[in-house]
């Protein structure tokens, strides 16, 4: 428990200093500018029945990646609370978890509108559609569970223990059964995968600090969500609280 307390007070103490640093924050604006900017100006390659379609992919994708990284530390700061059980970790693990879901509604809301114009309508119960919403659903059921428990460690640790079950379940509802049948998606069913298109150097200079940007903005996000909660964490909890800062500086 000695190094699980170490290793945790460690982490939070590089992320929290992480977190005051201001450079971090002018290269995700300057990323997104970019991107936004250059998403909308730059040539693309003409394809067939994407055409201009195809900038969406700057938007799109990022979203998906960020949404991933997001539920990644959140599913790694539930397994930080399960050793430690220390509150302040469990508030790391879901506002990254809710964060993650936000960008989950936008994921979908510009995979569907990009659906709509490419293939005809905004849902056509795609196995990639089909799986993503099944994700979707197991990860609101998180928040549902979370506001129908009051007992701060009870809620705390049933939470903790269903996200990592809930991010062992997104891995192959989005990455592995989709690419296992036929699907309208790059990559699957004999479509060409999108590493053939973003080779184009005008859509690589811009996809890129797109990723940089969003996955940075998300965290950003979780971050002032962090010490929001943190705070009334502390007004609510001021025992508690020191107990815990005393027994992690022991």
């Amino acid at each position: 428990m000695a190094g699980d307390s170490s290793m945790s007070k460690g982490l939070q103490g590089f992320i929290d200093s992480q977190m005051r640093l201001w450079w971090w924050k002018v290269l995700c604006v300057a990323c997104l500018a970019f991107a936004t900017i250059g998403g909308m100006l730059l040539p693309v390659p003409r394809l067939n029945i994407l055409n201009e379609t195809i900038r969406n992919l700057y938007y799109h994708v990022p979203m998906w990646i960020t949404m991933m990284m997001l539920y990644m530390a959140g599913f790694a700061y539930s397994i930080i609370y399960l050793r430690t059980g220390k509150l302040k970790d469990d508030i790391f693990a879901y506002q990254l978890t809710a964060t993650g879901i936000a960008f989950s509604v936008f994921g979908m809301i510009t995979g569907m509108e990009w659906a709509k114009y490419t293939w005809g309508e905004a849902w056509s119960n795609d196995p990639k559609q089909l799986g993503t919403a099944l994700s979707m659903l197991i990860y609101f059921a998180y928040l549902v569970l979370r506001n129908g428990m009051k007992d701060e460690e009870k809620r705390a640790k049933i939470s903790a223990v269903y996200n990592i079950f809930a991010f062992a379940l997104l891995i192959p509802l989005i990455w592995i059964l989709p690419r296992m049948v036929d699907s309208l998606h790059p990559g699957n069913g004999g479509n060409p995968a999108f590493k053939s298109y973003d080779r184009d150097f005008s859509m690589t200079i811009v996809l890129y600090p797109a990723f940089i940007g969003w996955i940075l903005m998300g965290f950003w996000i979780a971050s002032i969500c962090i010490r929001t909660n943190m705070v009334r964490y502390k007004q609510e909890n001021r025992y508690q609280y020191d107990i815990e800062k005393n027994s992690a500086n022991a």
